[in-house]
């Protein structure tokens, strides 16, 4: 239970908009949380797209006002071209961004509130422009925490997975449209509000155009990604997330690839902060960022340094759901991180459909999955609610091949990447390979642990895929992503292969014929010894946030529920994802939003060409000069050399049609 803090020991000054000038003209709004009767205290940026003003508003309240109360000054700054910042907006994390974000930091650190120190905070976008932004040094910036975000914009975020077009990228690419042209607010930006909003109109564009441009890892995906240079990135950084989020992998490459002081931290959660939770337990996250910005902004001792590296939640084996409001587990950590602790056994899949710690003579074993496989799969990255973890893994066997290991004599925990080495031929040029990690109960029950995807053309990386020779032997490297998991005394660890892994991944063009080599391949399991120090880890304080702004949930209905439909006689299946469905009302802005979204992926079993994925969404911010909405619809579809984007949008004022526009577009394929 998260305790709601009414008192703090400084009173806190809200001012509801202040506008940041950027060197062009060009204002960005942002509120201000800061403390009344004491002098310049360092200030806390958080820089994000998603309105201020009415989009994250109960959420921003919580946090910064919290932190405000502890002695910091906190700023939650629009993107230009969002919420109530002038400007456009042309795609995320865009250089204009990252600049403007570097003269806000020198903005923030001359006003008379702050005492010239900046740190940087946020998750899932707030999270990416805080590395992105350390990465170009601006002197003011003195530490960033980073919660669910990614150092390798083409390798861990919803655009690709291995190589694959990720289910995410086209369904991302339909909720950013619903929200670029939505207006800003006249109480705030004054009367220029509907100028504002018209430029915004005719400027909106689905962004996976963009995306689909660059299908492999190329100068785009490349720009942002502070993998590319770690070294540019000098100052602390706390590195979190959770391990049903998407971005976990993220956080020990981070350790791994910075010198500079670090910590990481990965919980049980799912996409979100650690004090305000899906998937318990929740930490007292928000005395963390104060312990973390006391340390590096007021030399406050706390020992933060003194903490192991990398602190992670190991969690219990758990039966297949399709949701879970709590992880049973405990808290884990190494001193440092890659840790030499970690044993690397070796898993060899053999013949008889074996996991083995020894090598069986080579055999061929061929797989060609049909495209139901992946039905059992879940969401990419989860939220925590609406059924989207695996369920029993025993669906998507069926057409997989499954290695399985004896009943484990003892306890095994892993910590880690796995990675699977495949030897292996293919009877097409285009093909990928889904690697299911699975922790098999006695009584045959199959939870998935974590899962890796390769397009077999990025087989030597993503910059330059090769179209696969029929019938030729290759090698490949399949990254499993990384995990803490415990599987028990009696359980049995399986290993499963499949060619088709839809929704998660699109299909290649044509059903592919996989053959491996048994014998040949195996699994690098990292295998983490017991540590008696983590029964002396400083323990958590409970959750705490300040009270949120005044706000009331009205009832709605989902446009759609999270269901999976099959079709016996025509042999369409279609996965549906509830999206946004929602309805605020805030008293103290006199403003009620109401959204409903959904994505749903549809596709008839042999006939790859099928996969379709379409969305829509409708957004309407009600307030006192009127109503205001964005209605769009969307679908992705392929044929065998191209993919096809479609969609429609209107705006509307109070019920009447304002404006219309439509895409149709063509975009080949690039070995995907």
């Amino acid at each position: 239970m998260t305790t709601i803090r009414e008192t703090f020991p400084n009173e806190v000054e809200i001012v509801e908009n202040i506008f940041v000038p950027m060197p062009d003209g060009t204002r960005l709004a942002a509120k201000l949380w800061r403390t009344k009767g004491v002098g310049p205290v360092p200030a806390i940026l958080e820089y994000l797209p998603y309105r201020k003003r009415e989009g994250t508003r109960g959420r921003d309240q919580k946090m910064h006002a919290w932190l405000a109360g502890h002695g910091y000054a906190c700023l939650r700054l629009d993107i230009r071209g969002t919420g109530d910042s002038e400007g456009l907006i042309d795609d995320e994390y865009t250089e204009q961004e990252i600049v403007d974000g570097c003269h806000a930091i020198a903005w923030i650190a001359a006003q008379d509130w702050c005492d010239g120190q900046v740190a940087m905070y946020g998750i899932s976008w707030g999270g990416f422009n805080g590395l992105q932004i350390a990465a170009r040094r601006p002197p003011t910036l003195k530490t960033i925490i980073t919660v669910g975000s990614t150092d390798d914009r083409y390798a861990t975020d919803v655009h690709y997975v291995g190589g694959c077009l990720s289910k995410d990228n086209f369904d991302w690419s339909a909720t950013m449209l619903a929200h670029n042209d939505l207006p800003p607010d006249p109480d705030i930006v004054g009367p220029k509000w509907r100028e504002m909003w018209q430029a915004r109109m005719r400027h909106n564009a689905p962004w996976i155009l963009h995306w689909l441009a660059h299908q492999r890892r190329d100068s785009y995906w490349r720009h942002g990604s502070v993998c590319e240079d770690f070294s540019a990135i000098d100052i602390p950084v706390f590195a979190v997330s959770g391990w049903a989020d998407n971005y976990s992998e993220s956080v020990p490459r981070l350790l791994a690839g910075l010198s500079g002081p670090r910590r990481g931290l990965i919980g049980p959660w799912a996409h979100s902060f650690p004090h305000d939770v899906a998937v318990e337990p929740a930490i007292g996250w928000l005395q963390e960022v104060k312990r973390w910005c006391d340390h590096w902004m007021k030399g406050v001792p706390g020992g933060v340094m003194e903490d192991p590296m990398y602190r992670v939640w190991m969690q219990e084996s758990v039966p297949p759901s399709t949701c879970y409001l709590e992880r049973q587990g405990r808290w884990v950590a190494e001193a440092d991180w890659p840790s030499p602790r970690i044993e690397h056994r070796a898993l060899h899949l053999n013949a008889g459909r074996r996991l083995g710690s020894e090598p069986s003579e080579s055999e061929d074993a061929t797989i060609c999955s049909p495209l139901w496989v992946g039905l059992a799969s879940g969401e990419v990255g989860r939220y925590g609610e609406d059924a989207e973890w695996p369920t029993d893994q025993r669906e998507d066997d069926g057409g997989s091949l499954v290695f399985l290991s004896e009943p484990l004599p003892g306890r095994t925990e892993i910590l880690g990447a796995p990675q699977l080495h495949l030897r292996f031929s293919c009877d097409k040029p285009l093909a990928l390979v889904a690697v299911r990690l699975n922790d098999v109960m006695p009584d045959g029950r199959s939870t998935r642990v974590t899962l890796g995807c390769l397009n077999l053309t990025h087989r030597e990386g993503h910059s330059d895929p090769k179209p696969l020779e029929p019938g030729k032997v290759y090698d490949a490297i399949i990254d499993l992503d990384d995990i803490a998991h415990a599987f028990p005394a009696g359980h049995r660890i399986a290993v499963a292969l499949s060619t088709t892994y839809w929704p998660i991944a699109w299909p290649s063009p044509e059903l592919a014929t996989l053959t491996m080599r048994t014998g040949e391949t195996w699994l690098d399991l990292p295998v983490r010894p017991s540590d008696p120090a983590d029964s002396t880890l400083r323990t958590f304080d409970p959750p705490e946030m300040a009270s949120p702004t005044p706000s009331t949930d009205l009832p709605t209905e989902p446009a759609v529920r999270r269901t999976v439909a099959r079709d016996l006689l025509s042999g369409e299946m279609v996965v549906d994802f509830p999206r946004w469905t929602y309805a605020h009302e805030m008293p103290d802005i006199g403003q009620t939003v109401i959204s409903d979204a959904f994505a749903r992926y549809r596709i008839t079993d042999g006939d790859p060409l099928s996969a379709t994925c379409e969305t829509g969404a409708n957004v309407i911010i009600h307030r006192k000069d009127g109503a205001f909405g964005h209605h769009s619809t969307g679908r992705l579809s392929c044929d065998a050399t191209h993919f096809r984007v479609e969609t429609t949008l209107r705006i509307t004022e109070n019920d009447t049609t304002v404006f219309e526009r439509e895409w149709d577009e063509r975009i080949p394929r690039d070995n995907v």
